[in-house]
């Protein structure tokens, strides 16, 4: 069995700060780690590879610098891994990257192809679900356990509101994860050292222009873009009232709402 997993590099948020005028995120100096979310793909892969054999890929669309968190998903235990690449794909929103990412997936190859739900970045969770469209796969989002397995299938327990499905779908097909998951394993020293000597193979634009247009990916391609970001601002310090009566402070409430023309 072939399995894919897509991962993004992302900063790690707690601490990310926001430039007060521009609204943008302030990336220097921020450590960026691997999605969460990602991060428990790449454990179920592992995991699937254990018991049904095959092998485990892992792509990543980004910047040069996200081989960093590439190396870190060999040296937990993947194959073999895909930097997807170029200038091309700058500025592109989901819908573009998951056609960038449809491009490259259909090069790699795959039986089962495993994202994460979100991106603690981003928290649109609809890349996956748009991959798994734009390549034609049924998919499960929102996946908590992998019941079995076998080459032709994969049941799987998906999470809902009030409780849960079980769902057996036939591969290839697309599967987006959640934390309850998998718990993923720690890199070992071993895992490391091999991981530094393994190519990153990068896919560029050439590599899956056949598939795309340049009016299809990159800012000209996204029918959706970030306007400005931005934290939530800090409240005032509030007013306490103390030693009132239960009717006391109904009346001191009210007479406080009044005021600000709440009621």
């Amino acid at each position: 069995m072939k399995i894919v997993v897509c991962i993004k590099q992302v900063p790690d948020t707690v601490e990310v700060k926001i430039d007060p005028k521009t609204g943008t995120l302030i990336r220097e100096g921020v450590p960026s780690i691997i999605n969460h979310d990602d991060k428990t793909g790449i454990e179920a892969a592992l995991t699937l590879k254990e018991k049904l054999g095959g092998t485990v890929s892992v792509v990543s669309m980004g910047p040069p610098q996200a081989d960093i968190a590439l190396r870190e998903a060999l040296a937990m235990g993947c194959d073999e891994a895909y930097l997807v690449s170029a200038r091309e794909f700058g500025g592109s929103d989901t819908y573009a990257t998951s056609g960038i990412l449809a491009g490259a997936l259909e090069k790699v190859g795959y039986d089962v192809i495993i994202t994460g739900r979100q991106a603690i970045d981003g928290d649109t969770a609809q890349v996956g679900p748009q991959i798994g469209e734009k390549l034609h796969l049924p998919q499960v989002s929102y996946v908590e356990e992998i019941v079995d397995a076998t080459e032709e299938y994969v049941v799987v327990k998906r999470q809902f509101e009030d409780g849960y499905h079980i769902i057996k779908v036939k591969t290839p097909c697309l599967l987006t994860a959640i934390a309850e998951l998998a718990e993923p394993r720690y890199m070992s020293v071993g895992g490391v050292f091999d991981a530094y000597q393994k190519e990153i193979k990068i896919i560029g634009f050439e590599d899956i222009k056949d598939g795309l247009e340049l009016d299809m990916i990159g800012l000209k391609g996204s029918p959706t873009n970030v306007y400005k970001s931005f934290t939530k601002e800090m409240k005032g310090a509030g007013t306490v009232l103390r030693d009132l009566t239960p009717e006391q402070a109904v009346e001191a409430i009210v007479k406080k709402l009044e005021e600000k023309f709440i009621i």
